[in-house]
C-alpha cells in the first residue's frame, strides 16, 4: 500500500449516492491506512474506535458520514484535546468546539485527532511528510495535512496564525484553505493570537475542498460567477523574502499554465508597506500570544518547549503602545488593499520558499504566508507541481477578504490548467 493516497470527497460521495451502504467499506479502508501507515508517519493524536463511527447512523447532511481528521487545538467532547503540550495531556473538554458542532451539523464524522505544534506555534511535531518519510510535514497543522496527504480520511481541519495551513498543504501535496478571517467560528479552539488565527480546511483537490467549504457555511461567501477568464496578478519580487531558484521554476510553469489555459497575467509591484507587514504581525503576534498563553507560561513554564518558552519571554518585553502602533500599521494595510488587487481578480505567489526540507529540525518558512494572515484574506494551496528534489510545491492563490468563492474558483481554473499541462508533457505510447 502506498502511503500517499489522497481521497477524493468527490468521487466517494459518488459512491454513496448510489450505494449508501459502501460507508461502512470506506470506513474500514481509512482504518486500514491508519493500522498501516501511522506508527511511521505519525499524524494522530487520539483515533476514535471504528464501532463508534459506524454506529452513528446519522448520514444526512451535505457531508453525508463522511470521515474528517481535526487538528488537536479544536476541543472534542469525545476524544482527549492536548493542544500539543504535556501541560494538557489528560484534558477530557465537556464540549466540542464551534467548528466541530458546524462539521457534526454538516453530517462529518470526527475521525480523530491531527497532530499540532505545541498551542500551533512553530516546536516541531514527529509527524513525518507522507511524499518522503525524511522530510517535515510543515506546522503547525501537520498532522491533518498528513493524514489527508495519506488517505486516512478525506477531510480535514487545521488553523493558520501564521502560515500554518497554506504551507503543510504545499509540503504534502494537497489543497489547503484559509478563510476570510472570521469566516469559520474559532470558539472553544485554543487560542494564540486573535487578530490572526484562522480555521483552515484541508482536501485532496480544489473541488473537494470548495465542496468541504459550502458544507460547512451554507455556501462561500462573496464569490460571483466570471464569464470571462480570470486575471491573475504575478508580482515581479518579494522584498521581504525570496523564493528558491527551486519554487522559481515552478512557479514559471504555474504561469505558463495558466496563460496556456487562457488566464491573463499581470505583473505586479508590492507597496513597501508589504515589507513592513512582517515586524507587525510579528509585534502583534507576540503580545496576543503573551496574554493568550498567560497562565501556561505564568504557572507551569518548565512543562513548554525551550522554543515557546523563548518566544513568550521575548515577548513579554512588547510594551501596549508598540501593539497598538503595530495594530494602527495592519488597519492602514487593510485600507489599501483594494489598490493592490485593482483589475485582478487574484493574486498568485508560491506557497512556501521551497519543498519541504529534509530533517524534522523545522517546520519550514511561513514568509509567503505572514502577511496574508494578517490582512485576513482568503488563501488557498494549489497543488500539482514538484520540485528538483521530487517533493511536492504549491502555488498560493490570494483573493480580497470575502471574496473566498472568487478565490476558490481561481485556485480551481489553475489547479486544471496544471493538470492539463502535465498531461500535456508526458511522453506518449512508443
Amino acid at each position: 500500500m502506498n502511503a500517499y493516497q489522497p481521497l477524493s470527497a468527490l468521487e466517494l460521495l459518488r459512491q454513496l449516492e448510489h450505494r449508501p451502504d459502501a460507508l461502512d467499506g470506506l470506513l474500514d479502508a481509512c482504518y486500514q491506512r491508519i493500522d498501516a501507515w501511522e506508527p511511521t508517519l505519525g499524524a494522530m493524536t487520539a483515533i476514535a474506535p471504528i464501532a463508534r463511527l459506524r454506529a452513528m447512523t446519522q448520514t444526512t447532511g451535505p457531508l453525508r458520514g463522511l470521515p474528517v481528521v481535526v487538528k488537536d487545538i479544536f476541543d472534542t467532547c469525545d476524544l482527549p484535546t492536548s493542544y500539543g503540550s504535556a501541560i494538557y495531556q489528560a484534558h477530557r473538554p465537556t464540549a466540542d468546539a464551534a467548528m466541530v458542532t458546524q462539521l457534526r451539523r454538516a453530517g462529518g464524522r470526527v475521525l480523530g485527532k491531527g497532530v499540532t505544534c505545541e498551542f500551533a506555534y512553530m516546536a516541531p511535531t514527529r509527524t513525518r511528510n507522507p511524499l518522503s518519510l525524511d522530510r517535515t510535514a510543515g506546522g503547525s497543522s501537520s498532522g491533518s495535512a498528513a493524514a489527508v496527504a495519506a488517505g486516512y480520511a478525506p477531510f480535514g481541519i487545521g488553523s493558520q496564525t501564521g502560515g500554518s495551513t497554506i504551507r503543510p498543504a504545499s509540503y504534502c501535496g494537497i489543497a489547503g484553505y484559509k478563510p476570510t478571517l472570521g469566516l469559520l467560528p474559532t470558539q472553544g479552539m485554543k487560542g494564540f493570537s486573535w487578530s490572526f488565527d484562522t480555521v483552515g480546511l484541508f482536501a485532496a483537490h480544489i473541488p473537494d475542498l470548495t465542496y468541504f467549504a459550502r458544507s460547512l457555511t451554507g455556501s462561500v461567501q462573496g464569490g460571483r460567477s466570471r464569464g470571462r477568464s480570470p486575471v491573475i496578478g504575478i508580482p515581479e519580487s518579494y522584498p521581504w523574502t525570496q523564493p528558491s531558484d527551486n519554487v522559481e521554476r515552478a512557479l514559471r510553469q504555474a504561469v505558463e499554465a495558466a496563460k496556456q489555459h487562457g488566464a491573463h497575467m499581470v505583473p505586479i509591484k508590492f507597496p513597501r508597506w508589504m515589507t513592513d507587514l512582517v515586524a507587525a504581525h510579528h509585534m502583534i503576534q507576540s503580545y496576543e500570544a503573551y496574554l493568550t498563553l498567560g497562565p501556561e507560561y505564568d504557572l507551569q513554564q518548565e512543562m513548554l518547549s525551550p522554543m515557546l518558552r523563548e518566544f513568550l519571554q521575548k515577548a513579554s518585553r512588547v510594551t501596549f503602545a508598540d501593539y497598538l502602533a503595530a495594530c494602527r500599521q495592519a488597519q492602514l494595510a487593510k485600507f489599501e488593499l483594494c489598490k493592490m488587487f485593482s483589475g485582478l481578480d487574484a493574486i498568485l505567489t508560491p506557497s512556501a520558499p521551497d519543498e519541504a526540507p529534509s530533517g524534522y529540525s523545522s517546520t519550514g518558512d511561513p514568509a509567503f504566508n505572514r502577511n496574508w494572515t494578517l490582512l485576513g484574506t482568503p488563501c488557498v494551496n494549489v497543488p500539482g507541481l514538484r520540485g528538483d528534489r521530487g517533493g511536492a510545491i504549491g502555488m498560493q492563490i490570494i483573493g480580497l477578504p470575502y471574496e473566498d468563492a472568487q478565490t476558490l474558483q481561481v485556485a480551481a481554473f489553475l489547479e486544471q490548467a496544471i493538470d492539463s499541462l502535465g498531461r500535456r508533457n508526458q511522453p506518449g505510447p512508443d
